[in-house]
């Protein structure tokens, strides 16, 4: 069972709960909420003991920041932390000429990269409007690789706009924490390899990993999180049921990472689900769980379209887990022989 806690989440001493509510579900990802669900979610979270809401613009256009405003006004600002993003910016357009692609019933804009100086600044100042509030605490680089999603064998850096934002949104970003206007600068992105050239170029306080250490893939253990350990840069886990095999199971129409699940994926979460069976422990319990055992992660942010859906993922956190899991996991090769566990004293 895993109790809400506080962990760092920048070298200043800025902390966020284990468990935050991601804004995507406020921004009516994939089908649309009402306004006033999406304001009893942020209620509720609080209500649970949650102070830390991620954000961006380019959730619903405007729609997830507009939303998670209105829910903060009858919050006292001081207790709870906000992370939003630079990276897009929003343009104006007639609503007929909307596109929604994965936002249904979004904001009349259309969503354009930009990492200058000017578009940070510009970004921000859209981003304060619509939360109403005078400053947020945490701002991240959004999407540098264009928000690709690739497969195995695929080129990571096919799109890759990291000298624009090292040579731009960084600089910008690290004089507003030095003036004390945020209080962490991070990146928030789909893949760990352009982390790794991230973590190094810049004195980044954190990333917002979109899956890429959950149950199912700890490729950055052997790589990215030595570098992070090394900088000091911590983690939080966006997308822990990598877009929904963990919280569906290998069910047929199963997605990993936005993408119908590969029979080898597949495979691989029938034998994690057997195990958890075994052990009488739910699989998404175990997907949720995972990632905070590694003491570089901070918080996990599942995104929540309604106050039952986030009761549901607390659930899935306090959920009784036994050690035994864990190693029996492990010693059938379905979690890294290097990643640390979630051990707790009981099985």
């Amino acid at each position: 069972m895993v109790e809400i806690e506080f962990r760092t989440v920048a070298k200043n001493g800025l902390e966020v709960t284990t468990i935050g509510l991601g804004g995507t579900g406020l921004g009516n990802m994939y089908r649309a909420v009402d306004t006033d669900a999406a304001v009893n979610t942020v209620h509720a979270a609080y209500d649970s003991g949650i102070r830390y809401f991620d954000t961006a613009p380019v959730y619903g256009f405007g729609v997830s920041e507009t939303r998670l405003g209105l829910a903060i006004q009858s919050l006292p600002r001081a207790d709870i932390v906000i992370s939003s993003k630079i990276g897009y910016d929003l343009v104006p357009i007639p609503p007929e000429e909307l596109k929604p692609a994965l936002w249904d019933q979004p904001g009349s804009f259309r969503a354009e990269f930009d990492y200058s100086h000017d578009a940070v600044m510009r970004s921000l100042e859209g981003t304060l409007k619509r939360l109403g509030t005078d400053y947020v605490d945490m701002v991240s680089i959004h999407d540098p690789d264009e928000a690709i999603h690739f497969g195995p064998g695929e080129d990571p850096y096919a799109r890759s706009r990291f000298g624009e934002a090292m040579d731009g949104a960084y600089p910008a970003l690290d004089e507003l924490r030095s003036q004390g206007v945020i209080k962490a600068v991070g990146v928030g992105i789909n893949q760990w390899q352009m982390l790794s050239d991230f973590v190094v170029a810049g004195e980044f306080d954190y990333f917002l990993l979109a899956g890429r250490y959950t149950l199912l893939e700890q490729e950055p253990l052997a790589t990215l999180l030595p570098l992070c350990e090394q900088r000091g840069t911590r983690i939080i886990i966006g997308g822990p049921y990598n877009s929904g095999i963990l919280a569906t199971g290998a069910v047929k129409g199963a997605t990993f990472n936005t993408r119908p699940a590969p029979e080898p994926v597949l495979e691989r979460v029938r034998r994690i689900e057997a195990i958890c069976a075994r052990h009488k422990v739910s699989l998404p319990a175990a997907a949720l769980q995972f990632p905070l055992g590694h003491p570089l992660v901070s918080s996990v942010i599942p995104g929540a379209r309604s106050a039952d859906e986030l009761e549901q993922n607390l659930a899935y956190l306090r959920e009784d887990i036994p050690s035994s899991l864990w190693t029996d996991l492990r010693d059938s090769g379905l979690i890294a022989q290097g990643a640390p566990l979630p051990m707790t004293d009981e099985g």
